[in-house]
């Protein structure tokens, strides 16, 4: 077998995802990296997903960070798997930094994921709710690394401030200040998990069923007064600019988008990073996301609508 460092960006990837013998040039000795099993590549995905937004990048990042572990001196790390979460979480911070200013139509989304079913390369359980890694854009990427790493993977502050290179202090001062942005929003409440099938039906059937009947009154019932709507059509996709609030004019632009542009279209509820969405296809391809969050009284408060190709096409159900 061709050793996964020198081969092609496919074979080092299912290298890294599965648990098998390499002779590697390093060592010239036959190893087993246990710390390559596919546990812990899912929650390394998952780390880097929720703090770039994005889960292309994110295996780009990891794969990176693997094969830096690969090419390590490794007889001096003494906890693999901290090195390596270590590792994903800085590269991560970086590509934050340096992530080129939003220049498409709409407001930058992150690209959705499915979380319906456990068999993902991503670790769902770890993978924050929508809404939440729409408002983490408010944060620097160190503060939404901190909290992150706090909120959804159960770090101490001293366990973040050796990964970040940090005092504790810092860490806690991060931490303070990503929740002051952030609000009352969970990272991932599995009480709260939207169900699949017929419990998605019953909680979105109503909203897709006024605006196909065109009835104004029915779909402002469903909303907030101040509910908020975003969309994202990426660099090709013409979308409404920014965001839109207020329950009439968001029930006005939400009728005008279905009448102009999803009428007609097949549709399928599903769960995308824990919250209920509606996926829309056109001739079986992915055409929109809309993602939404919802109030304890039922009442719709968020939509986020992705039509960005590029954020679509790695969804599949």
């Amino acid at each position: 077998m061709e050793d996964p460092i020198v081969g092609t960006r496919r074979e080092r990837l299912e290298f890294f995802i599965g648990k098998i013998e390499v002779n590697c040039h390093a060592c010239s000795g036959s190893i087993v990296l246990s710390c390559m099993m596919p546990s812990i590549y899912r929650k390394l995905l998952a780390c880097s997903y929720n703090i770039v937004g994005s889960y292309e990048d994110a295996r780009d990042l990891v794969q990176d960070a693997m094969e830096k572990f690969l090419s390590a001196n490794r007889s001096g790390i003494e906890n693999e798997d901290g090195y390596l979460v270590r590792t994903v979480v800085n590269l991560s911070i970086n590509f934050k930094k340096r992530q080129d200013r939003f220049s498409g139509y709409g407001v930058w989304l992150p690209e959705p994921v499915s979380t319906e079913t456990p068999e993902s390369t991503l670790d769902r359980k770890l993978v924050a709710r929508y809404s939440l890694l729409v408002l983490l854009e408010q944060l620097n990427a160190k503060e939404r690394a901190v909290f992150i790493l706090k909120e959804g993977f159960d770090y101490s502050h001293e366990e973040i401030a050796e990964v970040l290179e940090m005092s504790v202090e810092n860490s806690r001062q991060l931490l303070s200040r990503a929740r002051k942005k952030v609000g009352a929003v969970t990272f991932c409440d599995s009480s709260v998990e939207p169900e699949t099938g017929k419990g998605l039906e019953e909680q979105l059937e109503p909203y897709l069923a006024a605006l196909a009947n065109a009835d104004m009154e029915s779909l402002e019932s469903l909303l907030v007064k101040d509910v908020r709507v975003m969309a994202d059509g990426g660099r090709n996709v013409k979308v409404v600019r920014d965001e839109v609030s207020g329950r009439e004019e968001v029930a006005r632009l939400l009728q005008s988008v279905f009448a102009l542009f999803l009428d007609g279209k097949e549709h399928r509820f599903v769960a995308i990073n824990h919250e209920p969405a509606i996926c829309f296809f056109e001739g079986g391809t992915l055409y929109n996301c809309q993602v939404f969050r919802f109030d304890e009284a039922g009442r719709i408060t968020n939509i986020h609508s992705i039509v960005d190709p590029a954020k679509l096409k790695n969804l599949s159900f």
